[in-house]
């Protein structure tokens, strides 16, 4: 009897110690992750676009916010921030004192669905077969999603939630499109559509979510380069197979990184936090993504990452 209760505790001890390295050790092991992506006209000087997306910020997380603070030693030529960015209703100055080194420089931002609504308790071990889409059944914003949009705007970065912009990025002319959350069906592509300026040197695209029906249209558009976040990379994988679940339409196989969606390069974030009642990754560490645009190569160069 006791040997055979043996097995079950040492398998309670090896959860409980999964449980402890998701939650206190990769949850806070912040990288930033560096790609070179081949789409700016012959001759042009590269560029670099910071990606960040899906902190969920509560006040108390100060690694996180000092992290967030250390980027801005990277001097981006572009900041791109694709929602989710908080998670509690007094988050907001604590996310602005997190972005404070980064507000010099030119940035863009859309909303995520927690960036409205609170979140909730619930089990997160559902996420694992099964999106969130449809959770958010609170008809009235509970998040002070007006101020983190006024803040934002008021350091001068663009409110791309279903609008387009054109703004100047180092040397570059570009031309912005971006939607709000199809998560919660805030997404409008239609106050966009129509084909992005020709003449622009490079052509953005935007979202939270990557839904590959806003995806399609962006690159049939002519929009270069999509940038979207809520996945969480899966943020529950396994070792050398990957995420299990995407929560949203996209496949398994582009829930994070560099990878391509038709004429476009898409970048998706895997994000730096996690839900306050699903604190944990697991081989899926948070990131901030460096992505450095070069000159398109005559032999069709392909995208890559930068170890």
């Amino acid at each position: 009897m006791r040997k055979a209760a043996a097995v079950p505790l040492s398998l309670l001890g090896v959860g409980l110690t999964g449980l402890a390295y998701a939650s206190i050790v990769e949850r806070n092991a912040f990288r930033l992750r560096r790609f070179d992506v081949p789409v700016l006209p012959p001759g042009r000087r590269p560029v670099r676009i910071l990606h960040l997306s899906d902190l969920h910020l509560t006040p108390g997380r100060r690694m996180l916010i000092n992290w967030v603070r250390s980027l801005g030693e990277l001097q981006p030529d572009l900041v791109v921030n694709t929602g989710d960015s908080i998670a509690h209703p007094d988050a907001v100055a604590p996310l602005m004192h997190a972005l404070e080194p980064l507000l010099t420089r030119p940035g863009l931002f859309v909303y995520g669905s927690n960036d409205m609504y609170a979140p909730r308790p619930k089990n997160p071990a559902r996420y694992l077969w099964r999106t969130s889409k449809g959770d958010h059944v609170q008809k009235i914003p509970s998040l002070p999603w007006e101020e983190l949009g006024a803040a934002m705007s008021a350091e001068g970065w663009l409110d791309m939630n279903n609008t387009t912009a054109r703004l100047k990025v180092g040397d570059l002319d570009v031309a912005v499109g971006g939607i709000h959350d199809s998560h919660i069906n805030r997404d409008r592509y239609d106050l966009i559509a129509g084909p992005a300026p020709e003449e622009a040197d490079l052509r953005l695209g935007v979202m939270h979510s990557p839904e590959p029906r806003n995806m399609t249209r962006f690159a049939a558009d002519g929009y270069q380069l999509l940038l979207a976040g809520h996945t969480h990379g899966g943020q529950l994988c396994v070792p050398f197979y990957g995420a299990l679940v995407t929560n949203c339409g996209i496949d398994r196989a582009r829930v994070k990184g560099l990878s391509r969606h038709d004429s476009a390069f898409l970048h998706v974030s895997a994000g730096l936090g996690t839900s306050p009642y699903a604190p944990a990754r697991f081989a899926c560490f948070p990131e901030a993504s460096l992505l450095t645009l070069v000159p398109r190569r005559r032999n069709g160069a392909s995208t890559r990452e930068v170890r």
